[in-house]
């Protein structure tokens, strides 16, 4: 890990060189401005590295009358037009001379955008070229002081140009191939020298941004993570390094590099790049390495930057309270007694929605009153609307609280399927009343419930597991990683035929994972999650296992059991109609 150096990037790392690039020059005549005008004549130069390739030239016979006043501007008649070839026979043989090269025009948008037109009226396929506009360019290298604008005729004089433009197409062509070879050499001064390079100039890339594309000449073309930060002083004036941001990529330069160009849009970013005084890197054996060292490294710092993944160990809980007659609280640790907890939830809302769901699920006792299991309590509104099972009254309600919790306890640890069907019948109703909004609202309410329970039981596999070792092909060979109680512990790539071998490797330089209390995976939830999702990926193989990794079949049911649970035979027709009713306006969640 070392600070990368504002150093100039070679060629080959930031993109193609103007010089080995294939320009074509163009300029077209019109018979005017409007969209209803024809093009009248096409001219055209090919240029690579200074030397001219090629050049093409033709008149075209327009649907339209040349006006008198383009006739003495263009010097281009009626009668010559004539005899010329129409746009159906012309425009084909410009795209086959231009084909593969960069467009280059005066005022670009005027003439690309009638040879896009041009396309569609002969529905010919539009090739979207690489476009350079020497217009933009100059705008942005030539200072007021020097030219007084920057009209071909203006440029093509103060440049000297071997070609006067008198608004003839090859004329016109052959003057802005000068005027371009000029401002080349201009930008080049700039440090301008790859076509990526002319593209965030005249996207007017900040010069300050475009000063640091330097630093990513020392990041690997690999996988890894990446961080900006910020070298300054503290409160008591001593030196401080601050992480800005962090980032993992498969392709470290290329991401980095991509950060001073035009491609990147967003504006803290813009700001952040701005602040930096340095990136630095850290090459991983893997691209899943890559995504655990981010998680980690902005748990640790935080960076200001950032936006996702920040509160890692923020997290909600559901929990049954040990009491008489247990409720469902929400809570932000799990203790040891971890059989009665679920989730995570990432929000106190979310977490408010699940416990929802299974009070109307089962009636369980909504209510944070302390009950006593020897004395009555007074009932509430609950229990009248049937909503509750009144263990408060200590009659009959009380054992079927203790079958309501023993309900919520099997829907978290193994079957959510009872959850699902509770809110059949309520469904078909709503439905069938067409109050889609509310059928919305409580399909919504159960996806959310089973994505979490999906969430919550793949998560406590993989803890529950002492070590999976899992090998999955790539490129040129196979990622490996050791994953313990949930962790990631090494990762290392090999070749085919040292599969074995590397992976015994792995093994023996993991770190070592001591097993959280309470079944919880020995690092963030997020991380966790991220190692699951490689391990379901098409394509896996376990190489070792220590451990049961499984969880139950009824936890997290794919979407055509998941339907069939919640919505029984007439899930067809319900979802027919839940769709009819998301088609005409109405706010709606099909399962």
């Amino acid at each position: 890990m070392s600070l990368a150096p504002v150093a100039q990037p070679s060629f080959d790392d930031l993109g193609t060189h103007l010089s080995q690039v294939t320009f074509c020059v163009v300029d077209l005549e019109t018979t005017g401005g409007g969209k209803d005008s024809c093009i009248t004549e096409i001219g055209a130069v090919k240029v690579r590295g200074g030397e001219i390739l090629g050049e093409f030239q033709t008149l075209v016979r327009p649907e339209v009358p040349i006006p008198p006043m383009i006739q003495v501007l263009t010097g281009i008649t009626n009668q010559m037009v004539a005899s010329a070839p129409r746009l159906d026979d012309a425009l084909p043989r410009f795209a086959t001379f231009s084909a593969g090269c960069v467009m280059v025009a005066h005022n670009a948008p005027f003439d690309i955008g009638f040879l896009r037109r041009g396309h569609e009226l002969l529905s010919l396929p539009w090739p979207r070229p690489h476009v350079v506009d020497t217009v933009a360019v100059a705008r942005q290298v030539m200072p007021a002081e020097e030219v007084r604008n920057c009209k071909l005729s203006t440029l093509a004089a103060h440049f000297g140009a071997t070609t006067i433009p008198n608004h003839r197409a090859l004329s016109d062509a052959r003057a802005t191939v000068d005027v371009l070879h000029a401002l080349l050499e201009r930008v080049g001064n700039l440090g301008v020298h790859t076509l990526e390079d002319l593209s965030e100039m005249t996207a007017r890339v900040s010069p300050d941004r475009r000063a640091k594309r330097g630093w990513a000449k020392a990041a690997p073309e690999a996988p890894g993570v990446y961080w900006f930060v910020h070298d300054g002083l503290d409160a008591d004036q001593r030196p401080r390094t601050e992480v800005l941001y962090v980032g993992k990529s498969t392709h470290l330069r290329r991401r980095v590099r991509s950060y001073f160009s035009a491609a990147e849009k967003r504006s803290r970013i813009h700001e952040m790049v701005r602040v930096a005084t340095g990136v630095q890197f850290l090459e991983c054996a893997t691209s899943l390495e890559a995504e655990v060292r981010e998680l980690r490294m902005i748990a640790s710092h935080s960076p200001r930057y950032n936006r996702r993944s920040k509160n890692q160990h923020r997290q909600i809980w559901l929990k049954l309270t040990r009491e008489a007659f247990p409720r469902l609280s929400a809570v932000r640790r799990v203790t040891d007694e971890s059989a009665t907890h679920w989730g995570p939830f990432t929000s106190m809302d979310a977490a408010q929605e699940a416990a929802m769901v299974l009070q109307e699920a089962f009636r369980l006792r909504q209510c944070t009153t302390r009950l006593s299991a020897r004395t009555p309590s007074a009932d509430c509104a609950l229990r009248e609307m049937g909503r509750c099972s009144a263990p408060c009254l200590l009659g009959d309600g009380v054992a079927a609280h203790a079958v309501a919790v023993e309900e919520v306890q099997r829907a978290w640890d193994s079957d959510a399927r009872g959850v699902l069907r509770s809110a059949r019948e309520r469904l078909t109703k709503l439905v069938a009343a067409e109050r889609y909004e509310e059928a919305g609202v409580l399909t919504s309410r159960l996806q959310h419930f089973h994505a979490t329970s999906v969430r919550h039981h793949r998560v406590r596999s993989i803890a529950a597991c002492r070590q999976l070792v899992a090998a999955a092909p790539v490129a040129g060979g196979w990622d490996i990683h050791v994953i313990r109680h949930g962790r990631l512990a090494a990762a290392s790539f090999a070749r085919t035929p040292m599969v074995q071998a590397v992976a015994a490797e792995a093994v023996a330089s993991a770190a070592t994972v001591v097993a959280p209390p309470g079944g919880m995976p020995a690092c963030t939830h997020e991380e966790a999650e991220r190692v699951a999702a490689w391990l379901e990926t098409p394509g896996v193989r376990l190489l070792d296992t220590d451990g049961e990794w499984s969880w139950p079949v009824n936890a997290g049911l794919p979407a055509d059991r998941l339907a069939g649970e919640l919505l029984g035979d007439a899930a067809p027709a319900l979802v027919s109609d839940l769709e009819f009713g998301a088609a005409h306006g109405q706010s709606v969640h099909v399962v």
